[in-house]
Parts: structure tokens; sequence; C-alpha cells
């Protein structure tokens, strides 16, 4: 039936955003924006037209949102988003794949089990897919915070959250400018990869560059672990030549003095286009009182999420090492 339920919705959003973007000059994201804010109010501004103001009223007349489970409704937006963002060559406008924030998700549920109250952040959090699918893994969280600076995305972000009724605070800001903010149990983030272009903000990072332009997923992990709980967690997307890069000795120094390696997780070479693209996901604990590192981190090579069987023997393996090694 959930299938259903998302193609349907799925085509309501489509047909609406198609309907706004014929309107107005916009981009189909932005346009998409605008729908699903009327989506969410069930009302159109005054200040739309009369003639595409009639044709949306018409539309959510027919479709009441609340009747959608909140999954059928992150989905739905989600595979608005994908359409949207087919086309767009920039790389930090792609989306965490679904198979990757639902794995992300139950790792998240593995390093936070038993604990109460949790605050949860997203420091690079697009349009909040990743955010959002990892708090349908989590019961207990108490506050949930996420950042981006892209206007269009965050709207997104914003309407994608309040939709599946999550409530989410969110900073409109450079991830790597200071944020108000205590530190949190948990993090999150698909680490956006590439220079980060303000030298002046990277000087005050232990992970600027020596020379040149300082790397951004450098930078984004020593803020998150900034923003970090002692003993908390950090599960990050990450790309799987962090480890090799020319600046990499510095981030090995900085990880082994701030931190433990809980695990490495290489993501299946068949979800990627090319050996270049290939990511991993990588989970770390903020060292603090009474921290110890695994005896043995999880290191996996994670097989193809089609391949059930094997994916299945994998799960149970992970299952053991979390029971033998995470104590909350």
């Amino acid at each position: 039936m959930e299938k259903m339920n998302v193609e349907v919705l799925f085509e309501k959003i489509d047909n609406a955003t198609d309907t706004v973007q014929q309107h107005v000059n916009e981009t189909y994201l932005d346009s998409l924006a605008m729908t699903l804010e009327v989506f969410f109010h069930e009302h159109v501004a005054e200040e739309i037209d009369d003639v595409l103001k009639h044709k949306l009223q018409t539309i959510i007349k027919d479709i009441d949102i609340h009747t959608y489970q909140t999954e059928e409704i992150r989905k739905a937006v989600q595979l608005a988003i994908l359409k949207g963002m087919k086309g767009t060559t920039q790389q930090q406008h792609l989306m965490t794949p679904e198979t990757v924030a639902l794995f992300v998700g139950y790792l998240a549920e593995k390093v936070t089990n038993g604990k109460e109250k949790l605050r949860v952040f997203d420091p690079a959090s697009g349009t909040g897919n990743l955010l959002t699918t990892v708090l349908g893994h989590l019961k207990n969280t108490e506050e949930t915070f996420a950042s981006e600076v892209d206007p269009t995305l965050i709207k997104l972000a914003v309407l994608n959250a309040n939709l599946q009724k999550k409530e989410v605070e969110f900073f409109h800001q450079d991830s790597l400018t200071p944020f108000l903010l205590d530190p949190v149990d948990l993090i999150v983030a698909d680490l956006p990869v590439g220079y980060y272009p303000d030298d002046v903000r990277a000087n005050d990072f232990e992970l600027k560059a020596d020379e040149g332009h300082s790397y951004s997923h450098h930078l984004y992990i020593e803020q998150s672990m900034n923003y970090t709980k002692d003993g908390g967690y950090s599960i990050f997307v990450i790309p799987d030549f962090l480890f090799d890069s020319d600046q990499s000795d510095k981030l090995h120094a900085y990880i082994q003095e701030h931190a433990h390696i809980v695990g490495v997780l290489r993501l299946p070479e068949s979800m990627f286009k090319s050996e270049k693209n290939i990511k991993s996901i990588l989970i770390l604990q903020k060292k603090g009182k009474g921290t110890t590192a695994p005896k043995q981190p999880l290191l996996v090579k994670l097989p193809s999420f089609k391949d059930t069987t094997a994916m299945n023997d994998i799960l149970g393996q992970m299952n053991t090492w979390f029971s033998a090694n995470i104590k909350n």
C-alpha cells in the first residue's frame, strides 16, 4: 500500500510544482518550496496571482496531507527533490542516497541505544533528508538542530521537517562559523567535499591547510567535534579517500587526539558511478572521562544492498559487535 501512497503523493506534489514553475520564472526546487508551503498551510498565499491561485486551490482541495504517514511524506518529498536535482551540477546539492541514510539511521540507533533525551545535530543538512531519516530511527530525541547555508535547500529542509511533524531548529549560516549551540549527543552529516574558500575563517581551525585552501570536509569534522559532548558520537558519510589525501596526516593526528574511531564502513562500490566517488561511513566517539576505544574497531566492507542474504549476514555480525562494544 505504501508504494501506492508515495507515488500518489509524489504525483500531486510534482503536478503542483510544475504548475507553479510555469507561472513563476523559478527553478523546479524553488517552485517545489512554494508548493510544499501551500501543502503545509493548506491554503494559498494572498499575493499569488489569481490564475495560479485557482489552480493550486483545485490541487489542494483534492488532497489531505494528514492522511499520509510520516515516512510516505518523506519519501514523496524526496522523490520530488531528486527530480529537481537531476541535471544540477553542484556536487553539494546532491542528496544522500536513501539506502545510505537508512544505514546511518541504523548506526545512530546502535550508538545511542539506552540513552535518554538525545540532542542531535546535522551541520550539513541540505534538504534535511538524512536528518529526518535518522530521526525516524531514534525513539528518545529531545532536541534536534540543523544548519545549511543555501537558501533554497534550507527552505526545503524546513518544509520537509514541518510536513513530517518533526521539530528541528535550523541555523541558516555557514556551518564553519560559530553556533549558538550547546554540545550535543549525536552528530550526523554527509560531509561536503572540497576546498573551503574562506582562508581567514579556516585559520581558526587546527585542521587548516599549511598553505592554500583547507579541505572543508576536514574542517567539518573538527567543527563537529567542537559541538559534541564528551563521550558523544559522530556519524559521517565521508569520501573514500579521506585518509589518503595530501592533508590526511594532520587529520589522523587530530582524530587520534580527540576521538576514538568506533568504525569505518565502506559502502558498496555498485552504488557509485566511478571509483573516485566511492564513500564510506565513519563513526567517531569524542574522548571523555571514562571513554575507551573499542578493542577492535568495526571495519566492514558492505555488500550490495540488493544482496539480502549477504546483507543480513553482515547485519547479524554488526549487531553482535555493537552488543559487545557499545555500552551507554
